[in-house]
């Protein structure tokens, strides 16, 4: 399979790869507007200002934001940190295209390093010593959760909508999703992450993706308030936070009402089980759209990304952070190496390239993937393959996530 990749510098799709393949060039203007750091008081806000891409993320961008914060943290002025997207997005996720492409046009390992930034990016907020406030008020998706679901406050709004739907382009839900995901009531967190289901704000909030819930009418005086406090204190945040909340009501076709299905199905303990439990619901009540939709999801998306998927899922439910990034980040790298597993690339070829949404998944069948299959895909290559670097986070204290306010 071949992909023909622009390399136009003036197109912001592709100045991250020419980093990747020219590591000494300058960086392009375009690329340091990307993202937008502001100063007020003591506060600093960070601006993805990628609007009409959906503020998806790029190499540049995961760097200028993984500088900025470092510096922020040792600086005794700042005292709290902004996160927001302009535009109808918060972040879609990380530049798949972009992924591929320089995969593509170098070596696997320039993707690999991309993707090892943006995990000590994830790490970095997940145990930032300042209070990091995430303003999600919009799409949230794939490596956007990764930013906004570890920040100790992630406020949501009637606009957000959230979705980890990796399966589908043959990859998993990463960025931490082992923890964030398997940590939620129930099996709820199995269920987002083998279907992609999608969840408005109200069903954050309700699930506890979500601290707090603001109109979005609202968010620029939350914000004017944040600047204006002082001291910043993670209480008096809170408290803050807590004089512009709402209590949203769940809508009665929300799938988090329907927990008890869901905990039923998706607690077996394989894929294949879940499938088949799922369709014992549909024969026993045919009018369940939503079990439909969770077996036709499942149906079309990668098996070998649902087996490990749901491997990943159960495992970082017993880890640390540290752990569930570490284990992560070898999946991601077997994947884009391509040796044991074609189907991130043949999912991004029939997805977002040629857009037939017709993949040649391989194995097609879930029966035909073994346990020692998936285990490969969570052992890594140090001393086998010479370009193969594992993560290295740095040793650092970390703090408590703010809980839903309901």
């Amino acid at each position: 399979m071949a992909f023909r990749c622009s390399f136009n510098l003036e197109d912001d799709d592709q100045v991250h790869i020419y980093r990747h393949l020219l590591p000494h060039a300058r960086t392009s203007y375009l690329a340091r507007r990307m993202v937008l750091f502001e100063e007020i008081s003591s506060v600093r806000k960070v601006i993805l200002n990628r609007p009409t891409k959906l503020n998806c993320l790029t190499y540049e961008m995961v760097v200028q934001m993984l500088r900025a914060l470092e510096a922020y943290e040792c600086d005794p002025a700042v005292e709290c940190i902004t996160l927001k997207g302009k535009g109808k997005a918060f972040c879609s996720g990380g530049d798949v295209k972009g992924f591929i492409c320089s995969s593509g046009a170098g070596h696997w390992s320039f993707a690999g390093a991309f993707y090892r930034s943006q995990l000590m990016l994830d790490y970095l907020i997940a145990t930032y010593s300042k209070p990091v406030i995430a303003l999600v008020d919009g799409i949230v998706m794939g490596g956007g959760a990764g930013l906004a679901m570890h920040a100790a406050f992630r406020v949501v709004t009637e606009n957000t909508v959230f979705a980890m739907p990796e399966a589908s382009i043959g990859l998993f839900p990463d960025v931490g999703a082992s923890k964030f995901l398997s940590k939620l009531p129930g099996s709820f967190g199995e269920y987002l992450a083998l279907t992609g289901a999608r969840l408005d704000g109200s069903e954050m909030l309700a699930c506890g993706l979500a601290s707090h819930f603001v109109l979005s009418k609202d968010l620029p005086l939350l914000e004017k308030s944040v600047c204006e406090e002082a001291p910043l204190k993670k209480s008096t945040i809170s408290d803050l936070l807590n004089r512009f909340a709402h209590k949203p009501s769940l809508k009665e076709s929300s799938t988090f009402r329907r927990l008890e299905i869901i905990n039923r199905c998706f607690s077996k303990p394989t894929v294949e089980e879940i499938l088949s439990s799922l369709e014992n619901e549909v024969e026993n009540d045919g009018e369940k759209k939503w079990i439909k939709d969770a077996i036709r999801s499942m149906r079309s998306a990668s098996p070998t990304s649902l087996k490990i998927t749901l491997k990943s899922m159960r495992e970082g439910r017993a880890q640390t952070i540290e752990k569930c990034l570490a284990h992560e980040y070898i999946i991601s790298c077997h994947m884009l190496r391509r040796s044991m597993h074609r189907d991130f690339y043949e999912g991004s070829r029939a997805m977002l390239f040629d857009k037939d949404r017709k993949p040649q998944w391989d194995p097609p069948k879930l029966e035909s993937i073994t346990d020692e299959m998936v285990g490969k895909f969570f052992t890594g290559l140090v001393g086998i393959d010479p370009h193969w670097v594992d993560l290295q986070l740095p040793i650092r204290s970390g703090r408590t996530m703010a809980r839903a306010k309901l």
